[in-house]
């Protein structure tokens, strides 16, 4: 393991520890909440509509050096069991799987394009390695959300999440 995986390992496992010790308390929740990116976003902040997501040139040289600003997080979910849709962008594999990976609102987000900012990205980790049919296949990932603030090499990241399940998801 690389010193920079190390760091995001120690920094993630301390926010998921943190979350974790609420979660007895969001037990009591009623069952999985569902997330969509906008719901990430600060109340009256706008989101990019998929329709003009689908306008940014994917074929360009890497820009995740200019990821904009985040302006914040929300932080209601802590310690909450969630399900969010989204796209893989891969860390850390296991031979053909996903260990580690940033949940991406759109295709190409934090590879050919800016990244969006930190509010729009999950840092998610797989006990169980997720075999993904590629780069640009949807999933559903469930598990143990919570804000933090881990810094990877494609982009700062705002949340994080334990997945439970990641499942193929046809949009």
């Amino acid at each position: 393991m690389s010193a920079r995986n190390a760091a995001i390992s120690r920094r993630h496992a301390l926010t998921l520890g943190l979350a974790a010790a609420a979660a007895p308390f969001a037990a009591h929740a009623s069952g999985v909440i569902t997330l969509d990116w906008p719901d990430l976003l600060p109340k009256g902040e706008t989101y990019l509509p998929p329709l003009l997501q689908g306008l940014i040139d994917h074929t360009g040289p890497d820009m995740s050096f200019r990821q904009p600003p985040s302006s914040g997080v929300r932080t209601e979910w802590n310690g909450q069991t969630v399900r969010m849709r989204g796209f893989v962008v891969p860390l850390e594999m296991d031979g053909f799987a996903v260990r580690t990976f940033l949940l991406v609102p759109f295709v190409g987000a934090c590879i050919h394009v800016p990244p969006p900012p930190a509010n729009q990205l999950v840092f998610v980790t797989a006990e169980t390695p997720y075999e993904s049919d590629g780069l640009y296949a949807p999933v559903h990932v469930t598990g143990l959300f919570g804000v933090t603030s881990v810094s990877t090499e494609l982009a700062q990241v705002g949340y994080a999440m334990t997945a439970e399940t990641i499942e193929p998801f046809e949009f």
